[in-house]
Formats: C-alpha cells, sequence, structure tokens
C-alpha cells in the first residue's frame, strides 16, 4: 500500500512538474516584448528573435525531458524495492554486478538565485589584473645597473620643499621557526637572546621600535620569562614600541598550506596574543614566503587587519610595478565587485629584505649602513666597502649618502612616507647589535631631524599606541635647504648641489608607517586611500634571478606535505566531535567522568599543525634533521587526536551514558590504523574475528551525510557486514596485497556499502560465517607480461593468473566506463554513461632531469634539463584487475611507482569520479623528478586552472616567452581544464607542483630525488625520499552553458560535484574497531548530531572548543566557522547523490545540532579578536558566497 502510494504521489509530481514547465515555457514566449513593437510585420531582426526563441523553447524542453526522467528514475527505484529482507548484490545474466536500488533517491535543489554569483556582475573592474600584468611583461630580464633587475632613480632637489619625506626604520629579526636548525635549536641558540635582548634594550630609549611576527617562539619564551619581564613586554608594547605584526603562530607557506591550516595557527596565534598581552594585530608582515596567495589578504581583512605587506615577487613584477608606481595597492578578491575584501598591501621593491635590498636601490651603500656589518664582526660586506660608525665628524657626509637612498626608494610610491625595514634572519641576538644599530642610526635620525644648521625643526608627534592604536610616533620638520653632496640622481664625489633636505627620520614600526600614509592621505585605516590602484590576482610563481623558478618546493618532500594534510583532517574531526561530546556530557551532567583532559592534546596538535605551515616546513625546504623533527612532532599529534576522537566516540555511541568509564589505559576503541615511525606509511588495523560479533564505529567528518564504501581488514574470508540492527549490507571480499604477486596470508579487506550521518558515527558489526551469505568474492586477474614471477595465492580468493600480455580493456558502473591498455596497465579513454562520445584521457609516467650547468635543481628550484622524457623502468609492469559489485580497480605494478585506478560502483558522489592512488618510490634515482601527465582531447587551449589553499580557484596561462619551470603552480587541492563542451578536474589529496604544458595536458610532479643545494642558503639536495602514497581524484563533467567570453574572466570556480569530491577525498571516513576483550558491549546506537541538512553549499570548516582561564581546559564557548562556497553551475548536476538544497545563504544554526541549545551566538572576526554584533539568541544567519565567518557560540 504504502509503495503504491508514493508511485501515485511521484507520478503526479511528474505531471505538475511538466504542465508547469510548459505554462512557464509559453509564458516567456507570449511575454517577449520584441513580438508587440511591429504589430504583425515581421522584419529580419524579429525573426532571427523568433528563432532564438524557439532555441530556447527547445532547450527548455529538453532540459524539462530531463526533469522528468530523473523523477521517472526516482519512481522506478522506489518500486523496485520490496519490503522484508534487504537485497544484495548479485550477478545478472550479462556477468555485470547489480547493486540493490538505493532506498532513498537523491536529489539536488539549486535555487537559480544561486547559480547568479559565478556569472558574475556589473562591478568595476581592477586597475591591476596579474594574469593581464603576465600577458603584458617581456620578462627580458636588463641589467638595470647598481640596481641590478631594476632601473637608474633620478629625483629633481626640491621635489620635497613642499611636502617633506617621512622616513620610518623599522628594526625587526626574521625568526624561522625551523630551517638549518630545528625550533627548538634556534630557540636555545638565538631567538631567546633576541628576545631578551630587547626587552633590555628598548627600555634603555622611548624612541626604538621593534616588530615581531612568530608568535609560536614568542609563546615559548614568554612561558621561561619572570613575571618582571612580562609586565616590561606589555609595556612595550602599549606604549607602542614593540608591535605584534600578522600574529599567526607561524609566517605561513602560502602555496602548499591549506586554508583550514591557515586559519587554524591564525587564530592559535591571536588568541595567545589575546589572553596574555591584551593586544590586537593591526598590520600583516610576510618577508620570506616564496610567493603570495590572495588567500592571505582575505584572511588577514576578514580578522580586522588594515594593512600587510608583502616581499618575494617575481622580480619582472616588481620592476614593473615600480617604474609605474605600482607597489602600493588595494588587493581586492577576483569574485569581489564591489571591494569589501581590500586590504592595503605594500610590496617591498628589491631582491631581499635584508638590509643590503632595503634602504634603497644601490646595496654596495645600503651594506654601509648594516652597522652588525661593522669592521671586527663576524659578517662583512659582499661589495667590500665596510659600515663606519657615525661620528660627530663623519655623520653630515654619511646622513647624505643615506638619504639619497631613501629618497631614490621613495620616488617608486605614491606618498611622501617611506618604509624602510632594518633587519634579516636572526639579527639583534646580542645587546652590541642592538647598540650598533640603534645607537648608530639616532645619531643619523638627530642630524637630519634636529641639527640647527639644517634649519629643520623637530615636530614631536603622538607616540603610537601600538598594535590597538592609531597616529604614528613622528618628528616633523621645517623649512631649510643644504648643499648635497653628488648629482640629482647621482654618485657621492660630484661636484655639491643645492638640494632640499626636508626630511622626518625615526624609528617607526609597521602600523606607524600605514598610519602615518593614512594620516598624509586623510583616511581612516583600512579605507581605501585615493589615488592608489586596485589589484587582483596572486604572486606566484616567484623568480628571484635569471630563469631561477621556485616551483620545486611545490612538489618537494611530498610524504610529510600528504602527512600534513591527513592531520588536518584528523585535527578538524577531532574539534567537532570533542565539542559535541562535551556538550552531550555538560548537558547530561556527565562532564566530570568526561576527559576534559583531551583539550590539552587538541591545543598541542593544533600548534604542531600551525609550525608546519611554516613557509620552510609544509614547503619541504628545511634540513634532513630538521624534516625529521617536523615528523615526529606531526606524527605525535596524530595519535593523540586519535584519542581524542576515540574518546569522542566512545560516549556518543553509548545508549546509556551512565555506563560511560574513561579509561587511558584500556580505550573503548582501537585505531584505524598506525604507524610505527615518522617516516611510515599507515599500517592499518586488522580485526581479529571470533564466534561473538567485533563492532566497529565509522566517523564521517563531512557535514553532509556520505554514500561510502567503507575498507576494514580481517583476518577470515568467512565475514559478513550488518547494520547495527542486524540487517547485512552489501560488501565485497579482497586480498591484502604485500608485493604486486603476493598476497598477504591471513589477511582480508572486506568492503562494505553504508550511509553515514553528516559529521555522525555509524555502529556496524562484523561476524564470522560460513554459510553461503559471506561478503562476495570478485575474480582477480593477473597479467605477468611475460615474466617469470611466483604468485602467492590465497585460496579464498578466485585468481587467474595470465603470463601474456593483456588485450585493452574496460571497466563501468552506472555513470562511466574507463578503458585502459592492456600493455600499460594505464588510463586511456573515459566515457560519460548516456554520451556517445568517448573522451581521450590517456596517463603516462614522466621523468624530468636537471641542467648540467652550474645551476641546478634543489629543494627550492625547479631548473629541467629541457622538456620531460618518458618513464622507462627495466621491466613491463604487472597489471591486475579486480571486477566487483562494489568497485573495480586496475592495479600496475612498475618499479618506481605503483599506480591504482578504482572505479566505485555506487550510486552518487563516489562513483561519478575515478579513485587515482600512486604510490612512488624514486630513492634510487639521481636528480630525476617524476611526473604524471594526462592527456586529453579538451581543447584547453594555453588555458588551466588551479586552486589556491584549497579556498578558490585562479585561472592560469601557459606562457610561451617563460621557460617550462616557470608555468608550474601549485596545487594544493584541485587543478581543471576545460573546453564548451566538458572539464576534466584532478584532485589531489596533498599539495603538488602542476601544470599544463599543451592544450588539453594536465601534469602533476610527483616526487623528486635531487643531489645538491640550489645556492639559496638550506646546503643540501632532496636525497631523504621516501615511500609517498599520492591520492587523487580524476572527475570529467559536462559543461552545459558555457561561453568563451564567461571562460576568459580572470574568475572560476568548481562545481558542486567538484566541492564535494574534493571534501570526500580530503576527509575519509574513520573506522573504529571496538577493542577486543571487552566485555559484553553495552548498547551501542549510531549518533547523527545534526538535526537539519547543512545546505551543499555550506562547509563547516571548524567547531573549536575555547580555552578556558586555565590553559588545559576548554570553556564553555567554541568558535563555529561556517565557509560559503561559490559553485558553478553550468557543469551538469544529475544523479549526483547527495540530498541537499541550496538556500540563498540562510543558515538556522539554532536547530542544526540535534539535542543541543545554541545558548548565544555572536558573530566576530575570523580570528574572534572583534565582535561584530551582540551576542544574541537569534541564531539565523546569512552568508555570501566565497565568505567565511566565525560564530561565537555556547553549546549546551
Amino acid at each position: 500500500m504504502k509503495l503504491k502510494k508514493q508511485v501515485t504521489v511521484c507520478g503526479a509530481a511528474i505531471f505538475c512538474v511538466a504542465v508547469f514547465s510548459l505554462y512557464l515555457m509559453l509564458d516567456r514566449v507570449q511575454h517577449d516584448p520584441a513580438r508587440h513593437q511591429s504589430g504583425g510585420n515581421f522584419p529580419r531582426s524579429q525573426i532571427s528573435v523568433l528563432q532564438n526563441r524557439i532555441e530556447q523553447l527547445e532547450q527548455l524542453l529538453e532540459e524539462n525531458h530531463e526533469i522528468i526522467s530523473h523523477i521517472k528514475d526516482s519512481v522506478l527505484e522506489l518500486t523496485a524495492h520490496t519490503e522484508g529482507q534487504p537485497v544484495l548484490p548479485h550477478h545478472a545474466p550479462n556477468g555485470s554486478w547489480v547493486l540493490p536500488p538505493e532506498s532513498r533517491p537523491s536529489f539536488l535543489s539549486v535555487s537559480p538565485q544561486d547559480c547568479h554569483f559565478a556569472l558574475g556582475g556589473k562591478g568595476q573592474s581592477p586597475d591591476l589584473q596579474m594574469l593581464a600584468v603576465y600577458s603584458l611583461l617581456p620578462f627580458d630580464n636588463q641589467d638595470g645597473g647598481v640596481w641590478k633587475q631594476g632601473f637608474d632613480i633620478t629625483y629633481e632637489p626640491n621635489e620635497w620643499d613642499t611636502e617633506p619625506l617621512q622616513v620610518f626604520v623599522v628594526p625587526h629579526s626574521h625568526n624561522d621557526p625551523g630551517w638549518i636548525k630545528t625550533f627548538d635549536k634556534y630557540y636555545y641558540d638565538q631567538t631567546q637572546h633576541i628576545l631578551n635582548s630587547m626587552v633590555l634594550k628598548m627600555q634603555e630609549d622611548p624612541r626604538r621600535r621593534f616588530i615581531w611576527s612568530e608568535i609560536s617562539f614568542f609563546a615559548k619564551w614568554w612561558d621561561n620569562i619572570s613575571a618582571q619581564k612580562r609586565a616590561a613586554v606589555r609595556r612595550l608594547v602599549g606604549n607602542g614600541q614593540l608591535e605584534m605584526v600578522t600574529g599567526g603562530w607561524v609566517m605561513p607557506d602560502e602555496a602548499n598550506s591549506h586554508y583550514f591550516a591557515m586559519i587554524d595557527q591564525l587564530i592559535e596565534g591571536h588568541q595567545w596574543l589575546e589572553k596574555n598581552i591584551g593586544v590586537t594585530p593591526r598590520s600583516g608582515w610576510a618577508v620570506d614566503p616564496f610567493g603570495y596567495s590572495s588567500t592571505m589578504p582575505y584572511l588577514l581583512k576578514r580578522s580586522n587587519l588594515t594593512g600587510m605587506l608583502i616581499q618575494r615577487v617575481h622580480y619582472a613584477i616588481k620592476k614593473h610595478f615600480a617604474a609605474t608606481q605600482n607597489l602600493e595597492f588595494m588587493w581586492r578578491q577576483t569574485w569581489d565587485l564591489e571591494g569589501s575584501t581590500d586590504i592595503f598591501c605594500h610590496m617591498m621593491p628589491f631582491y631581499s629584505y635584508d638590509v643590503p635590498h632595503t634602504c634603497g636601490p644601490d646595496p654596495k651603500i645600503c651594506c654601509q649602513f648594516d652597522f652588525k656589518r661593522l669592521p671586527g664582526g663576524r659578517i662583512n660586506c659582499p661589495w667590500k666597502v665596510p659600515p663606519r660608525a657615525i661620528t660627530d665628524a663623519n655623520v653630515a657626509e654619511r646622513a647624505q649618502l643615506l638619504l639619497d637612498q631613501y629618497r631614490k626608494k621613495s620616488k617608486l610610491y605614491r606618498s611622501k612616507v617611506l618604509l624602510v625595514p632594518l633587519g634579516d634572519d636572526f639579527r639583534y641576538d646580542k645587546p652590541q647589535e642592538w647598540d650598533a644599530q640603534f645607537l648608530n642610526y639616532q645619531h643619523i635620525f638627530d642630524f637630519l631631524n634636529s641639527r640647527p644648521s639644517l634649519h629643520v625643526q623637530a615636530r614631536a608627534g603622538g607616540v603610537g599606541r601600538g598594535a590597538g592604536a592609531a597616529g604614528p610616533h613622528a618628528w616633523g620638520l621645517r623649512g631649510g635647504h643644504m648643499q648635497r653632496v653628488g648629482s640629482a640622481g647621482g654618485r657621492s664625489g660630484s661636484p655639491l648641489l643645492r638640494a632640499a633636505w626636508l626630511s622626518q627620520a625615526q624609528f617607526g614600526t609597521l602600523s606607524d608607517y600605514f598610519d602615518a600614509l593614512y594620516k598624509k592621505v586623510g583616511i581612516v585605516p583600512g579605507m581605501r586611500p585615493p589615488g592608489f590602484p586596485v589589484l587582483s590576482g596572486d604572486f606566484f610563481s616567484y623568480a628571484d634571478r635569471e630563469d631561477h623558478y621556485w616551483t620545486g618546493y611545490f612538489t618537494s618532500r611530498p610524504f610529510y606535505k600528504s602527512l600534513d594534510r591527513v592531520l588536518e583532517a584528523h585535527l578538524r574531526g577531532a574539534e567537532i566531535l570533542y565539542s559535541l561530546a562535551l556538550a552531550h556530557a555538560r548537558r547530561a551532567g556527565a562532564d566530570g567522568r568526561y576527559p576534559l583532559s583531551d583539550y590539552a592534546l587538541l591545543s598541542n596538535a593544533r600548534r604542531n599543525l600551525g609550525l608546519f605551515q611554516h613557509h620552510d616546513a609544509i614547503a619541504g625546504t628545511a634540513k634532513e634533521a630538521v624534516a625529521v623533527d617536523y615528523g615526529v612532532r606531526l606524527l605525535q599529534s596524530l595519535a593523540n587526536l586519535k584519542r581524542v576522537i576515540i574518546n569522542a566516540a566512545h560516549y556518543l555511541v553509548l545508549g546509556d551514558k551512565d555506563t560511560y568509564r574513561h579509561d587511558p589505559a584500556a580505550p573503548f576503541l582501537g585505531p584505524d590504523e598506525t604507524r610505527p615511525s615518522q617516516d611510515s606509511l599507515p599500517e592499518r588495523t586488522v580485526v581479529r574475528l571470533d564466534s561473538s560479533p567485533r563492532f566497529l564505529v565509522v566517523f564521517n567528518p563531512l557535514e553532509q551525510e556520505r554514500l561510502s564504501v567503507v575498507p576494514v581488514l580481517v583476518d577470515s574470508p568467512h565475514v559478513r557486514v550488518l547494520s547495527e540492527e542486524g540487517q547485512p549490507l552489501p560488501s565485497q571480499l579482497s586480498a591484502q596485497w604485500a608485493t604486486a604477486t603476493n598476497m598477504v596470508p591471513d589477511v582480508y579487506q572486506v568492503s562494505v556499502l553504508a550511509r553515514l550521518p553528516a559529521l555522525g558515527l555509524r555502529v556496524l558489526q562484523l561476524r564470522r560465517s560460513l554459510d553461503g551469505r559471506a561478503a562476495l568474492r570478485p575474480p582477480v586477474r593477473l597479467y605477468l607480461h611475460g615474466r617469470d614471477l611466483p604468485v602467492r595465492r590465497q585460496e579464498a580468493i578466485p585468481l587467474h593468473v595470465s603470463p601474456a600480455v593483456a588485450e585493452d580493456f574496460c571497466l563501468e558502473n552506472q555513470h562511466l566506463r574507463a578503458c585502459f591498455s592492456g600493455h600499460s596497465g594505464l588510463l586511456q579513454s573515459i566515457r560519460r554513461a548516456g554520451e556517445e562520445r568517448e573522451h581521450r584521457v590517456s596517463s603516462e609516467f614522466l621523468v624530468y632531469g636537471t641542467r648540467t650547468s652550474k645551476d641546478k635543481s634543489g629543494a627550492y628550484l625547479f631548473l629541467p634539463d629541457g622538456e620531460a622524457k618518458p618513464y622507462t623502468p627495466k621491466d613491463p609492469p604487472v597489471v591486475r584487475v579486480t571486477e566487483g559489485p562494489l568497485f573495480s580497480e586496475v592495479a600496475s605494478y612498475y618499479q618506481h611507482v605503483q599506480t591504482v585506478v578504482r572505479l566505485y560502483n555506487v550510486p552518487g558522489v563516489e562513483g561519478l569520479s575515478l579513485d587515482v592512488s600512486c604510490l612512488v618510490d624514486i630513492r634510487d634515482h639521481v636528480n630525476k623528478e617524476l611526473a604524471l601527465r594526462f592527456s586529453t582531447d579538451i581543447e584547453s587551449d594555453d588555458t588551466f586552472f588551479t586552486d589556491l589553499n584549497g579556498f578558490q580557484i585562479q585561472p592560469r596561462r601557459y606562457q610561451q616567452k617563460l621557460p617550462l619551470q616557470a608555468n608550474f603552480y601549485p596545487m594544493p587541492a584541485m587543478a581543471y581544464i576545460q573546453d564548451t563542451q566538458s572539464r576534466l578536474t584532478l584532485h589531489t589529496a596533498q599539495a603538488l607542483g602542476v601544470s599544463s604544458l599543451g592544450s588539453g595536458q594536465l601534469e602533476v610532479i610527483l616526487d623528486r630525488r635531487l643531489m645538491q643545494d640550489d645556492n639559496r642558503g638550506l646546503g643540501q639536495g632532496l636525497k631523504d625520499n621516501k615511500r609517498t602514497c599520492n591520492r587523487f581524484r580524476l572527475l570529467l563533467e559536462r559543461r552545459t552553458t558555457a561561453s568563451k567570453v564567461q571562460d576568459g574572466r580572470p574568475v572560476s570556480f568548481p562545481s558542486l560535484l567538484s566541492h564535494v569530491t574534493s571534501v570526500q577525498l580530503n576527509a575519509e571516513a574513520l573506522v573504529l574497531p571496538v577493542a577486543p576483550g571487552q566485555p559484553a558491549p553495552p548498547a551501542l546506537r549510531s549518533f547523527a548530531p545534526l538535526g537539519t541538512t547543512v545546505p551543499c553549499d555550506f562547509h563547516i570548516l571548524n567547531l573549536r572548543a575555547l580555552q578556558a582561564e586555565d590553559d588545559s581546559l576548554p570553556s564553555a564557548e567554541a568558535a563555529l566557522i561556517l565557509h560559503r562556497k561559490g559553485f558553478d553551475c553550468s557543469l551538469e548536476a544529475k544523479n549526483l547523490g547527495f540530498n541537499c538544497t541550496t538556500s540563498q545563504g540562510k543558515l538556522a544554526l539554532g536547530s542544526l545540532f540535534q539535542g543541543l541549545e545554541l545558548g548565544s551566538v555572536q558573530p566576530t572576526s575570523l580570528t574572534l579578536m572583534y565582535p561584530l554584533a551582540a551576542a544574541s539568541n537569534s541564531t539565523n544567519i546569512h552568508l555570501e558566497p566565497m565568505e567565511i565567518a566565525t560564530f561565537r557560540v555556547h553549546l549546551g
């Protein structure tokens, strides 16, 4: 009866949709204004309009037909269901596998309004679009004289008569949290001395200034200093002498880091500053990352910072921006039409952030004003002219020489305020250096500012109140001219000329500089200053000289890049599950029995993940021993997070919470996998079966329900998988392979199809089954290609061994057909269901060498010896083919890489793309880089698309005028190519370098082994390669409404399916077995925390427990961080297999968490430093596409 009713309702729905759609179409035709203008006469233009209308009508009919057929399919699925015993997979007469129909037909409903965003609007174009800048520049690298990569700078002596030059010299010390030494070694050898000296020396003169950025070091030092010293630090910050810039845990790499981790380390630093010093950073400082992502200005803007500084940008772009006075700009996001994401950015103009390259264009002169290099010290000036201590006798001549550099540098900017950084790596670590720099510079400043013979009147400005205030500490100058040594743009020693000396010089912080600039142009900090350009785009890829492109580090040490993302997924999962378990425990009054101490493990993991975002850590550009230190920290945190997840899951799945007992010595659940050491691949837990059932708890860290194939290792082939209610679930048995031809004895993988609740826990049970109802055992075909290899079998797995080469063959499911080369076992083509056309998508492995000249590839640089050559192993591959009910796969074993391409035979997201993994081991290579290239018939021309930090997509163009290595870009999450018909996306679970070197191509560098240093300070090659597993998803989508004009825009978005595919790849379900030897397990119940379905385009980035007064315990509040993703509707969206809708950015938080109340919701800045509105009981929120928003919530 029930079924008949459902069928009737669905049938009625089909009829209604059809009638309503036809009514709308007729309505559109009738109300066409063009038809009523000519009174029945049909001129040619009207006929063409009518033809267009007819075409539109046909298209609408076709779309309507698709909707109806989709509903019909759903109805058929419903009618196919019989009540009673569930149907398990079975063989159809044609030999293919048939899965039981889905009990819940999937649907996706996207509101038309939500499609407008990706189409763009009529906002004003930015003045500088980086794609256009790249097309414009010749990249000719002409010799610029003393400023080698620039040009000769001249000025008129009277330029500052009406408006004096205001100079801010900003002392800084760049402290890498690991590079040549480990984090701890740097701290004990240098950083603690820098900070101790700072407190001492800054108090000697209130005019002194200093900035600091790495909170990881600062927090460690703070834990080791006295209350008296802490009070002194707070005073220095309060009176504006010491400024905390950016305030993140580290200065992150912007190429390989994922936006979750970028935000997390920023929150960690900002929360620490607020709690310990009571300060909120105002300005961003990033002198050392190797290229810059436009994600960072967005995050800083949303954290309420008003200015930022960058340095390592391609020298040709610096030269171009210097020549056009565009080194300072408002940096805007590509999708932003109104300027709400604008942040003021200062780009340093010269080669480096060291003293020789910061005072002006001539390093030979600037080096003479780095007083650490005074004769007798350990370092000197490479230009062979040493600094001279400033005395009354030489101050006029030295000040003039320095002022000439300041003036030349100021000609590159639009304002009469100048920023001059004064520092370098680990500077100011000895009191003598503080004295040398501060006393000598003060002597020069005093001469410039207050010497009566100069007719310069020092005007005392208000002392800046540090990071919390506007108003720089400034001295004014009035009147006066003086003879100056040298010509207007020339060298010392030229005839004396009359020149204006109008200038103010002083020590300042970064915010002192920005505040003075804002004051000069008469605006409030953060607003757009008049006359400054707007820029959009990013600054990859970076070259510091010649053709030395820093594109190697996009792949360097991929093992750790992968481990980073595993830890990130665990941290997010642990944060959310801990917050939910804690809230439920508090609500039940059981928080006394819950391990609150797990908060300390979370806190430690945040800091270790944050530390690894440092630009020499995830970048893969630290010494080998330092990489091991990072690895040990990551591994320790991974193990701790598994404990946090296990403890939370244990509490949440208990039917009777009163039975909960936390026993650290005997955890209720076991881990899904273990890693014996920091450089090991994971070893999955084998579940031992006996006569009693074994229970599993499966955690889905995604905010959407998912239908997934969940793999579990067991010790017996006689296994059935049941739901918690005892219903059998579809499952497939396969062997564990130790090598290409050897099965692991007595270990089997059972893969079960399970529906997992959003952010929830599903309870499953495993039982031994000696009758015919065990997991299905698909046959395996093994092709040896003429190689004489012994084969070790398992009796339970049907295996057919063929010594010959296979014919070409195909695998298919209800969505896709993928065909492979019998000889190589590699992918050749893909055909989507319902399409005639077979798309060529062939994969191959390639090898890049390095140059034979003196400059070779290293950890940073990619300097190939020409185009890649085909990978030629000494033996042909062993190819293994499995065709099963839940998945089919092709494994190809080569000497240095094993690749597995898997096709899931399940409805929905997992079945719509190919799962690709490459296990790479190039430890016997010498100066080689292994690449994987996909070649297709997609007519992508010279355009491809890569993501930035998993947050946004940046269109790229292959530049013929640039060397091959310049065309590689970071790919933290995805890259795609497209034409008007198709889009092919390569999703990745780890950051790697990617390019498209020809139309229809997409290639990724898998690993690099390089025997020498590339002269960027590391002093080592890359020789510590590990066996590394790189994981991908290959998604082919049909484009339905693409246009060349649309594709030419400097902005692009993934489809919803692409977004979901990416998060599923990066957040795998965790399988936690109930530990053996437990007494009869208490009743376990699946846990579904969400009370409503989260809209498809919303991502719960984090639910982060906030710290209580006691550092090691959580408060009653949490930070809920939401991201609304921008998506492209022009890609076909049917049979996606996820049940959700879009909601124009609206979300009711009040009903989000089932069984919990949201006591209050307060919108805040991204890092919780600024409340954006008062806390309220109103829980309805709205987010614009692409926006990330943080809410301080009270869960209970």
